[in-house]
């Protein structure tokens, strides 16, 4: 047993040692020290039009001024980004990043719970820390991604997340962000009919027992016994917490939509492959949708091969809100601004593409008031690059995530110098 231990020791210290290259990848960046001020770029401000010339100033984290002649307090770091541009930071909105590390291990997936129904499973308290994909997704660009649990019938309560910090705690940027439901496949009538009515009675079972709780203290009424799993659906009753629902044929997204009139909850559709085919009826409700992926082939024989790739545009023009979250897949999420710059070449506008992965996520999810785009009062979360970010060929040069000046290298970087360093050791 002793020499197994010992063993099982000289691994990890040799793992560790390994590791220690990817060392200041994997640190979290140090809190804003003074004022930064962003001078000579252009200023990809979202909302408004783009400023040549000009500057972002930052302090503790917010945005303090944005334009050309701005004030740059005493003794502020001033950043040379002449002839670099200057973006908001990314925000995925869906993602497994942070629940899921290498799919065939199961001890590194934390994505669902066991059974069919699970409110109460919050993402949050899932995420790892430790990511290998996390410092990829924030020196790509992302600051915030949307942790995502997945499986069964309620899947459970999705958060947003910070790609910077040391612990979940320190990482969380608004939990919950919505209620995860899948919805079934219509084409099964029974297991369709299973699963919503399991979705039906826990609706019923979370109302009755939110009924229960607010009477609690009445003259004669006992305390109601706390029920974790009703507990967390009652933000989402009440209105406070929006419902995510996964569906992508046209059937599972008229049922669902039907469903949330009738349970009087606040919809969001997620994926919506069919969504086109619904443009009334979606703009009428009022009903969001979260596009995940734009990337792929038509899901039949005789849809047009581009289908996918018109979505946004579609949405667009008939005036829905909507956003693109692009690949679920944690080591894709650095894939993120491919999906909207695919868009751009079926028909989306250039500046509405930019939105989808910056202004929209942020109004669709809550974060519009502290993301989005770059705003005086709004966190100091932003983008350097060289380049337009939606051309593949744009390399990301500096990140800061509230404030924090992000450190750029990643496994990627590491990877690259290391097979660079050893083809030049070669010779010609």
């Amino acid at each position: 047993m002793r020499n197994k231990i010992n063993i099982l020791k000289t691994l990890f210290y040799l793992a560790a040692f390994a590791g220690l290259i990817d060392l200041h990848a994997q640190m979290p960046a140090t809190d804003q020290s003074g004022p930064v001020a962003l001078k000579g770029g252009t200023v990809i401000t979202v909302t408004g039009e783009e400023i040549s010339g000009g500057t972002v100033v930052f302090d503790k984290g917010i945005i303090t001024a944005v334009g050309v002649d701005v004030f740059i307090p005493e003794g502020a770091e001033i950043v040379d980004v002449t002839g670099k541009y200057v973006y908001p930071a990314l925000i995925h909105a869906r993602s497994s990043l942070g629940l899921s590390e290498i799919g065939r291990i199961t001890v590194t997936v934390d994505l669902n719970e066991h059974g069919t129904i699970n409110p109460n499973a919050r993402a949050w308290v899932a995420w790892h820390a430790e990511s290998e994909h996390i410092p990829l997704a924030r020196t790509h660009g992302i600051a915030v991604t949307v942790a995502t649990p997945t499986g069964g019938i309620i899947s459970g309560l999705s958060a947003a997340m910070l790609t910077d910090g040391w612990h979940w705690e320190e990482m969380t940027y608004r939990a919950p962000t919505a209620l995860v439901i899948n919805w079934p496949d219509m084409a099964n009538v029974r297991a369709r009919d299973n699963a919503l009515k399991e979705l039906s009675e826990a609706f019923d079972a979370a109302r009755r027992y939110m009924t229960a709780r607010q009477a609690d203290g009445l003259r004669g009424i006992p305390p109601h016994n706390t029920d974790v799993r009703w507990e967390a659906m009652i933000p989402v009753l009440e209105g406070d917490v929006p419902v995510h629902v996964n569906a992508n044929d046209l059937t599972q997204i008229q049922s669902a939509i039907k469903w949330a009139e009738e349970e009087n909850v606040r919809m969001v559709l997620v994926g919506g492959r069919d969504a086109g085919y619904l443009l009334p009826e979606l703009k009428e409700k009022q009903i969001p949708v979260i596009v995940t992926p734009v990337i792929g082939g038509p899901s039949r024989q005789w849809e047009e091969y581009d289908r996918s790739y018109r979505l946004p545009s579609m949405l667009h023009e008939a005036g829905i809100e909507y956003c693109i979250a692009g690949d679920y897949a944690a080591a894709n999420a650095i894939r993120l601004a491919h999906h909207p710059a695919a868009a751009v070449a079926f028909g989306l506008p250039e500046k509405e593409a930019l939105k989808t992965i910056t202004l929209y996520p942020a109004r669709i999810l809550g974060l519009d008031k502290r993301m989005g785009s770059l705003e005086t009062g709004k966190d100091a979360s932003l983008i350097v690059s060289d380049g337009n970010i939606l051309e593949l060929s744009t390399r990301i040069e500096q990140v800061y995530i509230m404030g924090r000046n992000i450190h750029m290298y990643d496994k990627h970087r590491r990877l690259y110098d290391r097979y660079i360093e050893r083809y030049s050791r070669m010779g010609p």
